[in-house]
């Protein structure tokens, strides 16, 4: 679905800021205003490149392997907003995978919003157990469609 050509700037911008930090790019940021906004949960809020690069560390510390399915994503846009849904995969230092989609961590959701052509705000939200770790939290068993 991220394929099309038919996307918007802002979707592209998206799109584009995802392949770039899955490449590990020190450019990732350059779609971004210099005061953006951004939300982690177990970060938090952080503002600005030097933020964001302190919580980049921390999360890409803990990875062996990370990347988002950029052909799957799912866009919706609104004024100023792109909403995107998406999954991720990944291996962390000990060795867990997940795919969102196939195990219970991985699928997100981020709301961007835009000044002009740059992004200035992006709160991501998902279960930051990727690797399924918190078995207590798991109500209603693991044995489901994921």
């Amino acid at each position: 679905m991220a394929e099309q050509q038919d996307h918007s700037p802002r979707i592209m911008a998206v799109i584009d800021y995802f392949r770039r930090g899955d490449a590990g790019r020190p450019d990732m940021l350059d779609g971004f205003t210099d005061d953006f906004e951004f939300f982690f949960p177990k970060f938090g809020i952080g503002r600005g490149r030097d933020d964001f690069m302190a919580f980049a560390a921390g999360l890409v510390g803990s990875f062996k392997a990370f990347g988002h399915d950029i052909d799957g994503l799912r866009f919706i846009e609104s004024g100023d907003s792109v909403v995107v849904e998406g999954t991720t995969r990944g291996e962390d230092k000990e060795g867990a995978t997940w795919e969102g989609g196939t195990t219970p961590g991985g699928r997100f959701c981020s709301v961007f919003e835009f000044r002009g052509a740059l992004i200035a705000r992006m709160h991501i939200y998902l279960d930051p157990d990727y690797t399924s770790r918190d078995e207590a939290r798991f109500l209603w068993g693991k044995d489901r469609r994921w």
